[in-house]
């Protein structure tokens, strides 16, 4: 359904990560690659295989221009994706209305959103999970430890979710 072919590289990543998903340990994996290499839709195939086992997936970015330009792109995708695949594209920033920002956090609480892109508001204030099971960040060297753990900490079962990093600059930490 996708308006393109993936390449070798994203295939092999997507059966890595499919992999990884299927172990009964967490995932923790970086993804490099130029701008425009097509991370992104192996962030979106990677929350499809989430959702059609019942799991949400949580995209943070650390910019609100970026995570709305993350938001439009997945939501352009997915709807692509909607006659065989049913994917619930949510946005979360703090400068969203309040209305909305209690809508969204309600909505991820029910589990009617499989996947929220959003930026630090995912990891503040009153924001609960369903069934959080992929937690993405995308250029995880602009977020702090402390942040990018509170995205991938322990949930209400005990289980921590899979973990995927992605970036177009890695730098030694990340690797």
């Amino acid at each position: 359904a996708l308006p393109y072919r993936l390449t070798q590289a994203q295939r092999r990543v997507m059966r890595e990560i499919l992999d990884d998903l299927a172990k009964p340990h967490p995932m923790n994996r970086l993804v490099q690659g130029d701008v425009g290499s097509g991370k992104t839709v192996v962030a979106l195939l990677a929350a499809v295989a989430v959702a059609a086992c019942g799991g949400q997936t949580a995209l943070m970015a650390p910019t609100e221009l970026l995570a709305e330009q993350h938001f439009r792109t997945l939501s352009k995708l997915a709807t692509l994706l909607a006659p065989k695949v049913r994917m619930r594209v949510g946005l979360l920033t703090s400068s969203l209305p309040r209305a909305e920002i209690r809508a969204v956090r309600g909505l991820l609480a029910m589990g009617e959103l499989d996947l929220v892109v959003g930026t630090h508001a995912l990891v503040q204030g009153e924001v609960q999970f369903r069934n959080l099971v992929l937690s993405i960040v995308d250029e995880q060297h602009r977020f702090g430890v402390l942040q990018r753990a509170a995205l991938a900490g322990v949930r209400a079962d005990g289980r921590f979710p899979h973990r995927l990093v992605m970036t177009a600059t890695p730098i030694p930490r990340s690797l």
